[in-house]
């Protein structure tokens, strides 16, 4: 083996996932490492790469459907603009609730006391 292939195992431990899940990520296209003269999975640098990309792609809320339509395509912008609207959205989210937070903190008045508060929550039931 050389020093910069990894078994499943040392992959596994390195990123912190489990095995089942590198398999997985395998079975729907999302990687394909080299195999050994004993059919053994092989990971190199272009796979290290890869499954960092997943990772990330995770973190923001990309499928890995829309990942493997993303790595097919060989980079496509189509899935990339799609999905920063939907982060676009979350974080204006976070970020009123983040609002909301910093001034129940700041208000003296119980929460069913402050007026603003009120206005803010109300605004997040949806309509029947």
């Amino acid at each position: 083996m050389k020093s910069s292939e990894l078994t499943i195992g040392q992959l596994g431990r390195r990123f912190g996932l489990a095995t089942h899940v590198l398999r997985h990520w395998e079975s729907v296209g999302l990687l394909a490492p080299a195999r050994d003269a004993g059919g053994q999975r092989r990971y190199g640098e272009d796979d290290l790469f890869r499954i960092a990309l997943i990772l990330m792609s995770k973190e923001v809320g990309v499928g890995l459907r829309d990942v493997a339509e993303f790595l097919a395509s060989g980079g496509d912008k189509t899935v990339l603009r799609r999905h920063l609207g939907v982060l676009e959205r979350r974080i204006e989210e976070a970020q009123a609730a983040k609002e909301l937070i910093e001034h129940a903190l700041e208000c003296p008045l119980k929460l069913e006391d402050c007026p603003h508060a009120p206005a803010e929550i109300t605004a997040r039931i949806p309509p029947p």
